[in-house]
């Protein structure tokens, strides 16, 4: 078996990433952000900021090389740098930091139309930057700006280009698709092309995702023998932006195991998590690796499978990332689902109240509710209890208003042993104007209803369904003696209510 190839991770979510539309890091988000991915995703280099940029972005810098340089790690932190003499350079002294990322133009269409110099010309300024740079003792990459569309439209420049860099004290050489328009064919003859005519320069690939295609290009930009990929966490970056970290990250060590990177799967959910928060920019739910729904298993089928042979099962495990699989809970649920988040619970149900539990979910799917794992002990107590009780009282039919400057309503319609009742009641509100209405109906068959001395409304921790509230309502009979009823709901009147008919039965 031959020796795996290292591949360098370049992030660059601080720099290019924070070009996300609406994104602006504080400078302690950019420290903290830093300090993840060198120490916990364990990147090889960052690149945290460009030059000249702001005050704000300065100070950013200034944090990030202290942290680093008292951790051994300045030589990781890279900032983004132009052609313009001494005055990067300068900002760069001032920052402490010690890499510079050099921003040329790599097209001739660039070259041409956005600094209306000849060649020769961008390459004795570019010569005169690296000198001055190295002078001061910093070490300096250099990119390619535009280098896709100049290997499609101007390839003798972009050669004339890499014959002129490779004469110069420079680490790497950054080749981006900075418009996102290469496809994954053309990224690998491309680089290949380029790895193989000049074998002493180390090439990284940058991508870009306008056409969904930056991971599938990071790919074969590796597979051609690019030396080092950049990547930002949740694909952050300009337009549609970068290839995103955690997905290429997957996709190398599934697809090429020649290739050996220093990334931790592990960290990569928790950093993206972080990220997310501090950008404000929210992960797709169905985001690969990271999004919130990607090992979820909905349709009750795939269950099953995994139950009896991890047959919906892949190399792309949840654990791999510190996540875990779920099974989804709603109307294509199935039983194998709902047994699956048992077990996870440690709950264990007679085959009859599976059934009743399955069918509850059901119903609730089809009113469109989320369900949660976190909601099945409240859906299990609620069929459980309602087993027990004899159903000699049905409320049949409610109507609840509620309008301003007008007393809540209640019109009920209720059978109690058979015998039907329908009375009208105005409240304080609308469970108030409900149990006016019972009273009425208890009163005309001379029974007394308990008092109501407790009413307590629980949701499922994590406050992430809106599915479910359960009800609780304590009862106290004319001998003192109390109990409690549950009712379980996606509405808190209804689940009320239903609390209410079980004290009725129960009665």
């Amino acid at each position: 078996m031959s020796a795996q190839r290292y591949l360098e991770i370049m992030d660059t979510t601080l720099r290019d990433g924070e070009q996300t539309s609406g994104v602006s890091f504080s400078p302690s988000e950019k420290l903290t952000i830093a300090q993840l991915l060198l120490t916990e995703v364990k990147a090889d280099r960052i690149e945290v900021a460009s030059a000249r940029v702001s005050d704000g972005e300065m100070a950013a810098v200034k944090a990030i090389t202290k942290w680093a340089k008292a951790n051994n790690l300045l030589h990781r932190v890279e900032v983004l740098t132009f052609v313009d003499g001494d005055v990067s350079i300068q900002w760069m002294q001032q920052t402490g930091a010690k890499v510079m990322n050099l921003l040329t133009k790599g097209s001739l269409n660039h070259l041409t139309h956005q600094l209306r110099k000849k060649p020769e010309q961008h390459f004795a300024d570019i010569a005169e930057v690296i000198r001055k740079a190295r002078k001061k003792g910093l070490d300096v990459n250099v990119y390619l700006e535009d280098w896709s569309n100049g290997m499609r439209h101007s390839r003798e420049y972009v050669f004339q280009y890499l014959d002129f860099i490779s004469t110069q004290p420079v680490k790497r050489v950054m080749l981006p698709d900075t418009l996102g328009v290469l496809t994954p064919a053309e990224s690998y003859d491309y680089l290949l092309e380029i790895v193989q005519r000049y074998p002493k320069l180390h090439f990284d690939f940058h991508a870009h995702n306008d056409y969904d295609l930056g991971t599938a290009n990071v790919l074969e930009g590796v597979r051609a023998g690019v030396h080092g990929i950049h990547l930002t966490i949740n694909g952050m970056g300009e337009r549609a932006g970068n290839a995103p970290l955690a997905s290429a990250i997957a996709v190398l060590n599934d697809f090429m195991p020649g290739v050996k990177t220093a990334v931790a799967e592990k960290s990569l959910y928790s950093v993206s998590k972080l990220v997310e928060t501090f950008s404000g920019i929210r992960v797709p739910a169905n985001k690969p690796v990271v999004g919130e729904n990607v090992f979820t298993q909905t349709a009750g089928i795939h269950a099953d499978g995994d139950k009896k042979n991890k047959l919906y099962f892949s190399d792309l495990m949840p654990e791999r990332f510190g996540r875990q699989r779920k099974y989804a809970l709603g109307k294509t649920s199935g039983k194998a689902n709902i047994e699956n988040n048992l077990q996870q619970l440690g709950i264990q149900l007679s085959e009859a109240d599976l059934r009743r539990v399955t069918q509850k979910i059901i119903e609730l799917g089809d009113k469109k509710e989320v369900v949660t794992q976190a909601d099945l002990p409240y859906i299990i107590s609620d069929i459980l209890d309602s087993n027990t009780i004899e159903q000699k009282v049905q409320i049949e039919d409610y109507v609840l208003t509620h309008a301003k400057h007008l007393k809540p309503s209640a019109t009920i319609r209720i059978s109690v042993e058979g015998e039907q009742y329908e009375e009208h009641a105005q409240g304080d509100g609308q469970y108030d104007a409900f149990m006016n209405a019972l009273k009425k109906v208890y009163k005309k068959r001379k029974e007394e209803l308990p008092l109501l001395t407790d009413y307590t409304v629980r949701i499922p921790p994590g406050g992430k369904t809106d599915a479910l509230c359960e009800t609780v309502i304590t009862w106290r009979l004319a001998s003192q003696r109390e109990f409690k009823t549950r009712g379980l709901d996606s509405d808190q009147t209804v689940s009320a209510i239903k609390a209410t008919q079980k004290m009725l039965n129960l009665l």
